[in-house]
């Protein structure tokens, strides 16, 4: 397989073949699972087409799961996932390498994830046990252990977390990058300030802010 004059491989795969290849282990390059992100970046990008199915091998789970954390739907999530993987595919020469390939594939799934979430006219039902992480969840759902065994508050607290994503959507930008990357993609606050080329300090400072602001917005449910 060529690549582009852009630096893009040729011959893009469809969503369907990606997949195929989540399901199979590709046996058809002489790169392993340990080969280095560069190295089967590099791969790709010199015509070795098969050497992307081990990335998508490696980072499908996680990819899923970070979706499936915005969406709270399985298939929607699947679907994200393979966008994003064709989505880095057809970018994959401006990744720059100076962090994880999943840190970078997991910031295209979320912005995507996202977009869907937005284009939803009503949000669906979400399993409260998949919310943010339990201190952020516990400040603003206010869910306590026994309220987990009772079906009116686990359907109450279900849609709370529903809101709560539809919350976390609708904050301005940089907050809801840093809180979606954060809590939906399970970043680290120093992959964070690589993936966006912001400082640290920079990113803890929108982190913050970011959550002060989500308190505030879903505060009256907790009250309710």
């Amino acid at each position: 397989m060529a690549t582009s004059g852009s630096g893009t491989p040729d011959s893009e795969p469809s969503h369907a073949s990606w997949s195929q290849a989540i399901l199979r282990t590709s046996s058809t390059t002489g790169l392993d699972h340990e080969g280095s992100d560069r190295t089967i970046v590099d791969a790709v990008l010199a015509g070795d087409r098969d050497a992307y199915r081990h990335l998508v091998e490696r980072e499908s789970a996680s990819v899923v799961r970070a979706s499936h954390r915005v969406l709270g739907d399985l298939h929607e999530a699947e679907d994200v996932a393979q966008e994003a993987f064709v989505t880095a595919y057809r970018s994959l020469a401006s990744w720059r390498g100076d962090g994880p390939f999943g840190a970078w594939l997991t910031r295209i799934a979320i912005r995507l994830a996202l977009r869907r979430l937005g284009q939803r006219k009503a949000v669906t039902w979400i399993d409260p046990t998949g919310s943010l992480d339990q201190t952020a969840a516990g400040a603003v759902a206010g869910m306590t252990m026994s309220s987990r065994f009772d079906p009116a508050a686990i359907a109450l607290n279900a849609e709370r977390a529903a809101d709560l994503r539809s919350a976390v959507a609708s904050l301005p930008e940089p907050y809801r990058e840093v809180v979606s990357l954060r809590f939906f993609g399970e970043l680290s606050l120093e992959e964070i300030g690589r993936q966006t080329e912001r400082p640290l300090g920079t990113v803890k400072t929108h982190l913050r802010r970011g959550l002060i602001r989500l308190r505030e917005m879903v505060e009256p449910w907790s009250d309710a």
